[in-house]
């Protein structure tokens, strides 16, 4: 991950760092949340509550992940608003928050692990200035630290809210893991041309 030098003229290291983020124009895709919250840890739940928005490949309506093809990852983490645990309204906007994530299976996250962005990311605006859309932030995180070994439906995204890292906020969006996704799927399809082949022969 990019290391920050400390701001000048009393900035906040988290405004410095927003700062220097490129700003993009592009489409992002609704957030996505699933529709039931996995059972979590006492500790997950106490720690990193879920109440981050984000989307895991926005231009990947499929959300897979070839752990055998693909290096790295992006996720698009979006502006949440949620009550806080001392009861007041609170506003989660990661194009002001210090870039401190890690992302990749729960499992690995809770030990500790997952993995960190290569770089502070790049915000993008809604195209359609006139919908409630938010600026996102979207991040891209190296396949081989995420803990994930295929077959997982959800990965995850923690947050955390300073340098001890235990502490912070969690989000996650549903995935379709594989390994040798490509290869798996040619052989599908040439599975398919067979069957389909068969059947019109005995169809004459």
């Amino acid at each position: 991950m990019k290391q920050t030098q400390p701001a000048p003229n009393g900035e906040s290291t988290e405004s410095t760092t927003a700062t220097r983020r490129r700003i993009l124009k592009g489409t992002l895709g609704a957030g996505a949340t699933a529709a039931a919250v996995p059972s979590l840890s006492g500790v997950a739940a106490a720690h990193f509550p879920v109440e981050i928005a984000i989307e895991i490949q926005p231009e990947n309506a499929e959300n897979f992940i070839d752990l055998s093809d693909h290096e790295a990852v992006t996720v698009a983490v979006k502006q949440s608003e949620f009550i806080n645990s001392d009861g007041d309204s609170e506003t989660f906007d990661p194009t002001e928050r210090a870039v401190r994530y890690r992302f990749g299976s729960r499992l690995a996250l809770e030990d500790g692990g997952g993995a960190r962005p290569i770089d502070d990311g790049e915000i993008t605006e809604p195209e359609d200035e006139a919908t409630d859309d938010q600026s996102s932030l979207v991040l891209t995180f190296p396949v081989d630290e995420m803990g994930l070994d295929g077959g997982e439906e959800t990965a995850w995204l923690y947050w955390e809210r300073d340098e001890s890292g235990h502490h912070g906020y969690a989000g996650f969006d549903s995935v379709r893991v594989y390994r040798g996704y490509s290869s798996g799927s040619g052989l599908i399809e040439q599975l398919r041309q067979l069957l389909g082949g068969e059947a019109a022969s005995s169809s004459d």
